[in-house]
């Protein structure tokens, strides 16, 4: 390999190993949101949809967990400390902060995670780690059905307040 394409090539995983250990601190933060978030809510299928929402955030926070090991990383003890602490809070907020906030907040949150997984995707195809990339891939548009979930059902409330109510 040409000295430059090694060096693209340590500079790729380095950036893999960055961006798998936010993302391993992040999927723990999401995931307690999201326990607060599904007792926001006074629909049982947006309940249980989060719910499940959840449950594929633990499901990405193991297997980002093992990308980290087969890379020869870990976690980061301060990240895991401090989005602990943001996930626990937000768990808390959440059924205080109407059904709106947290709708919107974890669209764009969601919309943040297929970014990163796109961006590490590219980082492992570059690194040489092929099944490493179609994983992320898949974890991004696991990703993407939930960004469409949450802003989805955004709009159809908005649709919803445009129509006018029958007079009684």
């Amino acid at each position: 390999m040409h000295q430059s394409q090694n060096g693209n090539a340590e500079g790729s995983r380095g950036r893999l190993i960055a961006l798998l250990q936010a993302a391993y601190s992040a999927e723990k933060a999401a995931a307690f949101a999201y326990q607060g978030h599904a007792r926001s809510v006074k629909r049982s299928e947006e309940r249980a949809k989060i719910l499940a929402i959840e449950e594929e955030e633990w499901i990405h926070r193991r297997k980002v967990g093992e990308m980290l090991a087969e890379l020869g990383a870990a976690p980061v003890a301060a990240r895991e400390v401090i989005f602990t602490a943001i996930g626990a809070t937000l768990r808390l907020l959440c059924p205080l902060s109407g059904w709106f906030l947290p709708m919107y907040f974890a669209g764009r949150l969601e919309t943040m995670n297929v970014d990163e997984y796109e961006t590490a995707a590219r980082d492992a195809a570059a690194s040489g780690l092929v099944a490493m990339q179609h994983e992320l891939e898949l974890m991004a548009l696991v990703e993407k059905e939930h960004e469409a979930y949450f802003l989805g059902v955004i709009e159809s409330a908005r649709q919803e307040a445009r129509v006018p109510r029958e007079r009684r």
